[in-house]
């Protein structure tokens, strides 16, 4: 089994971000993420309509941390303290060595290459810090820049299922990718 402790949060750095533990006072930020239909569309999630509900998720986020049970950062720009995306690793299976990364970025900094720079020290940090052998990612199969930034970071598509997910009045397909540690 895997052993996963934090003493810590693992802020990390890149030439032009800042990922770093989520607080309370990110709730409006994460907020204007989770209710606009654009950052929404293929998450599987309903839109919110509360900043309380920011709050709450802000809540799970932490508390899943401590538990040393998921790690999700909080996306800036240097010298800019806002919010502007979240990534992270909140499903790990610690017996397979396995985990799931999740991430959101507001669209007004879509096609800047942050997602981009963000997954790289994110999945540094998965395979040379925490040791997973594997990451999955699920996505809608839609979602095609979703599948793109994986397939540049090496993730292969691992399967589709169809109609395997129930999401507001209706079964949706899922599109599995995955990628092996490369420094094991």
């Amino acid at each position: 089994m895997l052993e996963i402790t934090f003493s810590s949060f693992p802020t990390l750095q890149t030439p032009r971000l800042l990922l770093r533990d989520i607080t309370p006072d990110d709730a409006e930020a994460l907020f204007r993420m989770r209710s606009d239909e654009r950052v929404m569309r293929y998450l599987g999630r309903p839109m919110q309509t509360e900043i309380s509900e920011s709050a709450q998720l802000i809540d799970i986020i932490r508390h899943n941390f401590a538990e040393n049970e998921a790690v999700t950062w909080g996306i800036s720009l240097h010298g800019e303290p806002a919010l502007i995306g979240t990534i992270g690793f909140w499903k790990m299976d610690k017996a397979h060595h396995r985990t799931e990364i999740g991430y959101a970025l507001n669209a007004d900094f879509w096609g800047r290459g942050i997602m981009d720079e963000a997954m790289t020290a994110a999945l540094d940090y998965c395979f040379k810090v925490l040791n997973f052998h594997s990451v999955e990612a699920n996505t809608a199969p839609e979602n095609v820049a979703s599948g793109r930034i994986l397939e540049k970071h090496g993730f292969v598509q691992e399967a589709y299922f169809r109609e395997n997910f129930y999401f507001d009045g209706q079964f949706l397909d899922s599109r599995i990718y995955s990628k092996i540690n490369p420094w094991h």
